[in-house]
């Protein structure tokens, strides 16, 4: 890891740091978008104030939202697990996948 990207001397911390940034940025994004979208639904009438609050989800969906937040879940783990240098950190990884695709 280069120094650049070595906030604390500690490249544990670092990765963790970085964890934690990616998370904050997610949410932030997650919640505007989710925040102007039920505005929209509810200034076109699609939606009344709540009914977001009161959803509950299919079976279907909720393999769905499952799905989706086990491979959310997996991106954040590979933080943590890259390797190489944080110029290209998931050099090794990027590589394995091609090499799988192309098999």
């Amino acid at each position: 890891m280069s120094d650049e990207f070595d906030y604390l001397g500690d490249r544990r911390i670092s990765k963790l740091l970085d964890l934690v940034l990616q998370l904050a940025t997610e949410v932030h994004v997650g919640r505007q978008r989710t925040r102007a979208l039920e505005a929209l639904l509810v200034r076109s009438g699609t939606l009344t104030a709540g009914d977001l609050d009161a959803f509950r989800a299919t079976a279907d969906e909720a393999g769905t939202l499952d799905s989706e937040r086990d491979a959310y879940t997996r991106r954040l783990v590979r933080i943590i697990t890259e390797s190489g240098p944080a110029e290209h950190p998931l050099r090794e990884q990027w590589e394995d996948a091609l090499t799988s695709k192309a098999g």
